[in-house]
């Protein structure tokens, strides 16, 4: 199973740019998030052999998920329960055979932390659902988390103590979650700095690598064992994210 997953920023201006291209490597499962719309171009899946489930937000050009996969799910169900997020449609969960997959976008705490409250909830809310999740099946989760993990997933660590998505609370909250029995895919085949996922728009930092990692694929530890590899598609264009992925036995 060969899953990937993108914040495209926008899913008009990634069926532009890099979405097909994406959508051409052969991925079984493919999770967007922001697609900031409620309606999904046709051309975009059809003749591809994906479905298309979405779940936009309530509030027009904003936030909103869409998971593409060429599996045909057991069940899918959209939020994890509580309108206060599931109004902004962060969540998509596909249930397989042997296991969920949970396409999530964690909220951005924003400048000056004027949503990291609310992020924090989502957080705990978020943790809770899928550890309910976990006792039917493994999980994979794949998303913007919107957090820097560790001082390893951003390149300039010290200018942004206490900034959005990297402030000792969110990244509390990603230590502890992992330590509940979570594998940071990624992680377990590159141990490196100077790998990112996200650059801002402004001052050249893409070309010039300044960058964050942001972009998760998350599984339950029970399918360790299966993890055969994880990386980030950095020559991807079309948004400020690259995609990520991950290939599951």
């Amino acid at each position: 199973m060969r899953i990937a997953s993108w914040n495209v920023n926008g899913i008009r201006s990634a069926i532009r740019k890099g979405l097909p291209g994406l959508l051409g490597m052969g991925y079984d499962v493919v999770m967007l998030q922001e697609i900031k719309s409620d309606t999904i171009p046709l051309e975009l899946y059809s003749g591809t052999g994906y479905d298309a489930y979405v779940n936009p937000s309530a509030r027009k050009g904003y936030s909103g998920t869409l998971t593409l996969t060429k599996v045909k799910p057991v069940s899918v169900s959209y939020g994890i329960g509580d309108p206060r997020f599931d109004a902004e449609g962060r969540v998509i969960t596909i249930e397989l055979d042997d296991y969920y997959v949970v396409n999530v976008y964690f909220p951005n705490s924003q400048h000056g932390l004027t949503r990291l409250d609310y992020k924090l909830e989502f957080n705990r809310e978020f943790e809770e659902f899928v550890q309910g999740l976990r006792k039917r099946k493994p999980v994979v989760m794949g998303g913007d988390f919107n957090v820097a993990h560790t001082e390893l997933d951003i390149a300039r660590p010290k200018d942004n103590v206490n900034n959005a998505g990297f402030t000792e609370q969110e990244r509390a909250w990603m230590t502890h979650f992992l330590s509940l029995g979570y594998l940071d895919t990624f992680r377990m085949f590159n141990g490196e700095g100077g790998n990112y996922t996200w650059w801002s728009y402004r001052f050249n930092a893409r070309s010039r690598n300044i960058g964050w990692r942001i972009d998760y694929i998350i599984v339950s530890d029970e399918l360790r064992a299966r993890v055969k590899g994880a990386g980030i598609l950095v020559d991807v264009l079309g948004s400020d994210h690259a995609p990520v992925w991950a290939e599951i036995d």
